[in-house]
């Protein structure tokens, strides 16, 4: 029943998309698991991380444009709960190493150990249980940014003011989880980690399993985010992105809105960046960097801003340019994307999936300028 609740609200390009999704994502885990590593068509497991990496990159991509294409809202900050989601299950990933650690403490990580903690800080009781770190994956994120936009929005703090906060935030909070006193790590973060449900991180069944997820996870935040935006809500929604006093004067309560659709992409931030820690096998402060939201809000206005497909194509397209450009041409992979936020902002308004419709518009043009009075 739910399933077709969400499916009935889609259109017909964006279940197609889903679908594309999920066949595109789930081959390369199978060829990876039945193929025999001397088998051409056989997918390496450094393949699946990395096309991991850039599914959880989606998915932080789809929820900047969920409040950004559909609220009217830049936020600059979705990193901050992106690196909250990889915290949490960092802190799960290091309980679950248990005195495998390089000092054998069965209950403190090696490096409370290294600093001389005596005891474990109360906020990691719990966390060796995957029933407790999942449930805060989601809340720990969705309470900051309900405590943020709770502030924020009832105070109608909006446009360029509302991005600063936002990265204000995220540049507070790396400094604070950059200091060892906080119980997290430190300049260092977690890693080494070993398990994650009782299978090896470094398991290819374990790496194809977790590209699995984030591909599914990929297909139920599209179908939930246009459900969102194809009901009664999301049309309010678009609404109150382009005329949000007409909103207020006819009645609409434009807080308790935004504020839903900012703890949504939150949450799903969070997941996204549970989900790349165990792939990319590390989490630090580092993640909080604003850089990171900006790259974000990047990779949407590449793609397509308010289209949902846009995003998801933005990410894949400009971290394989990053993948490739950073290896082979290092000393210009930082220009090439200023000069591509530049040329997109220039040239292609409404990103790359707006291409088509701008081709049509320029071949139907001539067309008119023809016709007869």
């Amino acid at each position: 029943m739910i399933v077709r609740f969400l499916w009935r609200d889609l259109g017909r390009n964006l279940r197609w998309f889903i679908v594309l999704v999920l066949v595109l994502g789930m081959v390369p885990a199978l060829l990876n698991l039945l193929m025999p590593a001397s088998n051409s068509f056989y997918v390496p497991a450094w393949v699946l991380q990395l096309v991991g990496k850039y599914l959880c990159y989606a998915v932080l991509a789809l929820a900047v444009d969920l409040v950004w294409g559909y609220c009217g809202i830049l936020s600059l900050g979705h990193g901050a709960f992106f690196a909250l989601g990889g915290y949490c299950m960092g802190m799960y990933l290091m309980r679950q190493i248990g005195s495998r650690g390089v000092y054998g403490n069965p209950i403190l990580p090696d490096f409370m150990v290294f600093l001389n903690y005596k005891e474990l800080p109360w906020f990691w009781h719990g966390f060796d249980h995957f029933w407790f770190a999942a449930p805060m994956i989601v809340i720990v994120p969705g309470v900051l940014a309900l405590a943020l936009g709770w502030f924020a929005f009832r105070s109608r703090v909006t446009g360029v003011y509302l991005s600063i906060i936002t990265q204000a935030m995220t540049f507070a909070l790396m400094l604070a989880f950059f200091r060892n006193d906080m119980g997290l790590g430190g300049n260092n973060g977690m890693t080494d980690f070993k398990d994650i449900l009782g299978f090896p991180v470094q398991a290819d069944v374990t790496r194809a399993a977790l590209y699995l997820a984030s591909t599914l996870m990929l297909a139920v935040f599209l179908a939930i985010s246009g459900a969102v935006v194809g009901s009664r809500f999301g049309k309010a929604l678009t609404a109150m992105r382009d005329a949000e006093s007409r909103m207020r004067f006819l009645g609409y309560r434009v807080e308790g809105y935004k504020l839903f659709v900012f703890v949504l992409s939150a949450a799903m931030a969070g997941i996204a960046g549970a989900l790349y820690v165990p792939q990319v096998g590390i989490i630090n402060p580092s993640e909080f960097a604003p850089g990171n939201s900006i790259e974000a809000v990047l990779w949407v206005a590449v793609g397509g801003r308010g289209t949902l497909i846009g995003p998801v194509i933005g990410a894949f397209l400009v971290n394989w340019a990053k993948t490739y450009l950073t290896g082979a041409l290092p000393e210009i992979w930082l220009f090439a994307l200023g000069g591509l936020f530049i040329a997109v902002t220039l040239f292609l308004p409404k990103g790359v999936v707006g291409l088509w419709a701008q081709f049509k518009a320029a071949r139907t043009r001539p067309r008119k300028a023809a016709a007869p009075a």
